[in-house]
């Protein structure tokens, strides 16, 4: 006898539970965000993805979690590292961050950061260009 129960499919009287409709498996979330099935599994390592494991042992991922994806890639996008992002998560709402007393350190210290590279960078175009002129000089 088949049929449904709110675990999941029956057949031959046993059940497996299996993921709610808003659930997401890690292909699905790869899919919905671009997002390598491998990488999902390190934010899952560094603290910044949750997934609970069904019946089968497959990674199963609540419907907010491709918000939650989308919302790591814009931090990294923005520079920050995953220890600072695992920092900044619980902050995290969906129009922007949440008062949270350590949110501005981190986002400071992310700032300052990229002011470094930035010098860095500046730095290293300067000594590129003159080589360049001096090398335009000559011929």
């Amino acid at each position: 006898m088949l049929g449904n129960t709110a675990l999941g499919n029956t057949a031959l009287g046993t059940t497996a539970p299996h993921p709610r409709r808003a659930d997401v498996l890690i292909g699905e979330l790869s899919r919905a965000t671009g997002v390598s099935p491998r990488l999902l599994r390190y934010y899952e390592e560094q603290g910044l993805l949750v997934a609970r494991r069904d019946a089968n042992g497959y990674r199963v991922y609540p419907e907010t979690a491709v918000a939650r994806v989308a919302r790591i890639r814009e931090l990294l996008d923005a520079g920050l590292n995953t220890a600072a992002i695992h920092a900044l998560l619980p902050c995290v709402t969906e129009t922007g961050f949440a008062h949270c007393d350590h949110s501005r350190a981190v986002i400071r210290d992310g700032l300052a950061r990229l002011d470094d590279e930035i010098a860095t960078l500046a730095r290293r175009r300067s000594l590129l260009a003159r080589h360049h002129d001096a090398a335009h000089d000559r011929h």
